[in-house]
């Protein structure tokens, strides 16, 4: 099962961020359909760690093309960003300290938060820089 579908109107037409946004979509619906069908308690340690590094990798790079455009929402962007690092990070601290991790609510989580911010903070982008 797909939990996100890539649409057209997640492009920010810039292509290194897109490319980087398609590929977070994969691995988060990648990660979502392994932690559906059960895992390890090491494989799901490397499904979230690998998660949130790649998602924090991808948010330095919007934040890096945010700040070379001189984009005036950067700081709430940013604050976007943080939210969500922050919400990975206390799952991930959940889940090492009960071995417990709920996949419908991670999966919401995501799912939301990516929505909304594509439809949201990375629309606002795309309409400053083109």
């Amino acid at each position: 099962m797909t939990l996100i579908e890539w649409r057209d109107e997640f492009s920010l037409g810039i292509p290194s961020v897109d490319h980087e946004h398609k590929e977070l979509i994969e691995l988060i619906n990648a990660t979502h359909e392994r932690l559906r069908h059960g895992a390890r308690h090491a494989d799901v340690e490397d499904f979230l760690g690998e998660m949130f590094a790649r998602i924090s990798a991808h948010f330095a790079l919007e934040e890096r093309t945010m700040l070379a455009q001189a984009y005036p929402e950067y700081w709430a962007h940013k604050g976007d960003h943080e939210r969500l690092l922050d919400q990975l990070r206390d799952i991930m601290d959940d889940f090492e300290a009960s071995d417990a991790l709920d996949v419908d609510v991670l999966s919401t989580r995501l799912d939301d938060w990516f929505t909304i911010h594509f439809k949201t903070f990375d629309a606002r982008l795309h309409q400053r820089i083109h």
